[in-house]
């Protein structure tokens, strides 16, 4: 078999040789052309994935190494007897830590105690859900908000959107990108969402850049304490205005951490497995490496979540390099945004981490870190 993959699948020659020949090619440089011998694509969310880009190849089977799917025409892989799979949950993990650190980071800066604060998770999937387990820990009230969910299990714990606005100290946007429908989520966050929004609250954004309205997102800015956005409208070339009007701005890697793409490999690789009747058999290496051990040695409980999630993963990090951008020629910002993304750190979750608690460090504090996944030793 021939198999096309876009570059930035971590592991795909490693994984998918067994299957016959695997070429790499960047995401937006995957054209019908290259697929006239091509067996199987594999994709991730930037190429798009539809009746123009297939009809006439050889493509038996398309997977996307994603949670979202709003980049491919299921329906009509469905009609063409193309075989499809996705990684859903695969980076959930990795999107709800850079949230944590997110909001450790923001909670530092502006003095604030995040047990104190109530977060609204707006899309309680794979990552919301996640982002609710780790909310929780931080010791963070969480409020849901879930209109399909609510629907299908008629439980009371998904709330309507203007109660959660309304009291949410924090609101964490998490749903997919739907353009038609009841469920419509294009544009969901205008200027009706944030006049409904409390004074002085944080919005996140890590979905899909549509979700929001740029122009009201900036409108209403004075209204907001921080802006923390990893998806944009118009990607790979986000707006200026907006990234200026953000407190923590990413190129799109909230889930690129290493233990989340892998996992993403693994899931369409064994998928592609039982779509040929293939035996399974390559297995993604563990993360986990040596690593120093982050010390928690600090009086009071903010500074010691601070100085070990920043240690672990320093979010900061990320938007300086990223800002870079803004002053990059206009029309070289799309190659940029990419390589920031092709060539993105080694980024490892907090499983892999051990924290060795120092004597000023209160035992509250370390069942924090353990609750978030990180390894506490005495």
């Amino acid at each position: 078999m021939n198999i096309l993959a876009d570059t930035n699948i971590i592991l795909a020659k490693e994984a998918f040789s067994g299957f016959g020949a695997v070429t790499l090619a960047g995401g937006r440089d995957i054209t019908r052309d290259k697929l006239l011998v091509t067996d199987a694509l594999l994709v991730r969310s930037i190429t798009h994935v539809n009746k123009e880009l297939l009809e006439g190849t050889p493509v038996k089977f398309v997977a996307s190494a994603t949670i979202g799917t709003d980049h491919v025409d299921t329906e009509y892989l469905h009609g063409a007897n193309i075989g499809f799979a996705h990684a859903p949950g695969s980076n959930a993990n990795s999107v709800a830590e850079y949230i944590v650190s997110a909001l450790v980071h923001l909670a530092e800066k502006n003095r604030r105690t995040l047990s104190e604060m109530t977060i609204g998770i707006i899309g309680v999937g794979n990552v919301g859900s996640r982002v609710n387990s780790l909310a929780q820990a931080l010791g963070m009230r969480c409020l849901l908000n879930d209109p399909p969910k609510r629907v299908l299990t008629e439980s009371d714990i998904y709330l309507p959107l203007v109660h959660v606005l309304r009291e949410a100290d924090v609101v964490s946007v998490h749903v997919p990108l739907n353009t038609k429908g009841p469920d419509a989520t294009l544009h969901m966050v205008n200027d009706e969402f944030f006049s409904s929004m409390k004074k002085g609250a944080l919005f996140i954004n890590t979905s899909r850049g549509d979700v929001v309205d740029e122009t009201s997102l900036r409108q209403a800015r004075k209204k907001l304490s921080g802006v923390v956005l990893d998806v944009w409208s118009n990607e790979p070339k986000p707006n200026a205005s907006t990234i200026a009007a953000c407190d923590i701005a990413t190129p799109h890697i909230a889930g690129y951490s290493f233990d989340g793409k892998v996992t993403g490999t693994q899931m369409i690789y064994d998928a592609m497995c039982a779509y040929f009747f293939k035996e399974s058999t390559w297995r993604a290496p563990a993360s986990a490496e040596a690593k120093t051990p982050v010390v928690c040695d600090a009086a009071g409980d903010a500074n010691a979540l601070y100085s070990t999630i920043s240690a672990s993963y320093p979010v900061m990090e990320d938007d300086g390099r990223f800002r870079k951008i803004l002053d990059i020629e206009a029309d070289k910002r799309g190659s940029f945004f990419d390589d920031l993304r092709k060539n993105y750190p080694k980024r490892l979750e907090f499983a892999n981490f051990t924290v060795k608690p120092g004597k000023k460090c209160p035992e509250s504090v370390l069942s924090i870190f353990s609750n978030l996944g990180f390894t506490v030793t005495p």
